[in-house]
């Protein structure tokens, strides 16, 4: 069976908050298999947020681990995810998984991924997986240009990312976590 491959993945921080959003499509070969897949998740009582591109079942077993390894770092995301590279690069198997994690807190954003790499990004922005360039792209426009909310801006840039990536379509899912001072975002939600 070919490989199943393809998603976006975009990470946004405003002064309003964090939102992250991932589209639904779930792609075998050159076969849509599904539409609708959530490959957004909360964690840590919904103070993280965790987004994945790659192989389902694989991100799947990292959130699992990485949910572990927050509960023992007290919920620090960058302890965390520095623990959870540490064990993917060196445990037998977990070096044997394939995907790539977005992982946000009201702070923070990071990419982290199976061979070590821990980054996080310069601004405010990140974006994983197929469509991530065209995503990245666009929130970075949006970003710098408008005075539009997290939630808003990354549901544009992965809108535009299905707009132009064969393997990203316009079933998006939103995650957020608001700013305490600032007003309620739009976003947690699933089309």
């Amino acid at each position: 069976m070919p490989r199943i491959s393809a998603t976006t993945i975009v990470a946004v921080r405003a002064g309003d908050g964090v939102a992250v959003a991932g589209d639904g499509q779930v792609t075998v070969g050159d076969t849509v298999m599904k539409e609708t897949a959530v490959k957004i998740r909360r964690l840590s009582g919904g103070r993280v947020l965790a987004g994945f591109a790659g192989a389902v079942a694989d991100a799947l077993a990292l959130f699992d681990r990485f949910e572990l390894e927050l509960e023992r770092n007290a919920g620090n995301l960058r302890k965390a995810a520095v623990e959870l590279a540490k064990d993917w690069r060196t445990d037998r198997y977990l070096r044997r998984l394939e995907a790539q994690l977005v992982l946000a807190d009201s702070s923070t954003l990071l990419l982290v991924s199976g061979d070590g790499e821990i980054v996080e990004p310069d601004g405010d922005v990140l974006a994983i997986g197929s469509g991530g360039p065209y995503a990245l792209a666009a929130a970075r426009a949006l970003s710098r240009f408008t005075d539009l909310g997290a939630a808003a801006i990354a549901r544009a840039a992965l809108e535009v990312a299905a707009s132009i990536c064969i393997y990203t379509n316009h079933h998006i899912s939103l995650e957020c976590i608001e700013n305490e001072h600032h007003a309620p975002m739009e976003g947690n939600e699933h089309d």
